[in-house]
């Protein structure tokens, strides 16, 4: 079971990386706005407003992980963890927000008619610039994420991975708008669009199962594992649940009626070992009761 020490070697981890990626994050909001005021391009502001989501998400989740690492209380008896899947669901909300910021503006366009945009060398470079450095970041953060096993991290770089993906369309719409074709970037925010939203499903699909206490185990597993102990008869009432990266476990095993208290107990404590160890269980309850 992970230590008050391991919770705050992760939180101290998480962290640091993400005040690393605030900084970079920080600085390719910068450079997208200056390139967006200087091309006069909606997809080139939509995409620094979803970089300014994620400097936001970042100084949010500075927050969160220092809350998700505190030890279990009174009222919080399975620890925090859940703090920083709620800091994941932020993140996707923020998105939205974002997401319909970038389609209203982008319909406007369409239908009252793209003003001509003005692209030079230097702003197409500038974005490759923030494109690189953004590649550098999902690595570096999706690597972390998995390493410390924060979902905060993990989601936030699906947020930058679509983020690369946002810079790439919004290069194509400068080159196809100083090739003259005005219509080109409402059209790419739109598609810009698209890709956010799918960024902001994944993050829902990941987050909502630890929020709704889905199981960790299915029950076979865990009951197949039980009833491997010698001296328990049968395993039953079974549920598993995941906090963060903790997981949990509750069964009820049924042992011999004729066996004293510590020889069910000793039962008992096989079992929760077990569990532990094949399943990396970080707590687990048995109730015995008599066959």
């Amino acid at each position: 079971m992970p230590s008050v020490a391991d919770s705050r070697n992760k939180s101290s981890g998480v962290r640091r990386v993400l005040s690393g990626i605030l900084a970079a994050n920080i600085v390719v909001v910068i450079v997208k706005f200056l390139v967006g005021f200087d091309t006069n391009s909606l997809a080139v502001f939509g995409d620094a407003l979803q970089s300014s989501v994620d400097a936001v998400n970042n100084l949010f989740g500075l927050a969160v992980v220092r809350l998700a690492s505190k030890a279990p209380d009174e009222d919080h008896p399975y620890g925090h963890g859940k703090f920083e899947t709620l800091g994941a669901l932020l993140i996707a909300l923020l998105l939205a927000l974002s997401i319909f910021e970038l389609v209203r503006g982008a319909i406007a366009r369409i239908l009252m008619g793209a003003p001509p945009l003005n692209v030079s060398s230097v702003a197409l470079a500038l974005l490759v610039f923030t494109l690189a450095l953004n590649v550098g970041v999902v690595w570096f953060e999706t690597r972390a994420g998995r390493r410390l096993q924060s979902d905060l991290l993990l989601a936030d770089a699906l947020h930058t991975r679509t983020d690369v993906f946002i810079t790439l369309g919004v290069l194509t719409g400068l080159a196809l708008a100083r090739a003259g074709l005005a219509w080109a970037d409402p059209v790419l925010a739109l598609i810009v669009a698209v890709l956010a939203g799918r960024a902001g499903y994944q993050i829902l699909r990941r987050s909502i199962p630890t929020l709704v206490d889905e199981r960790a185990f299915d029950q076979s597993t865990i009951q197949r594992e039980a009833e491997e102990v010698t001296g328990v008869v049968s395993a039953y009432a079974i549920r598993s649940r995941r906090v963060g990266d903790r997981r949990f476990a509750e069964l009820t095993i049924s042992v011999d009626g004729h066996s004293n208290v510590a020889s069910a107990h000793r039962i008992a404590d096989q079992v929760e070992d077990r569990l532990r160890r094949s399943l990396e269980l970080d707590e687990v309850t048995v109730h015995v009761e008599p066959c």
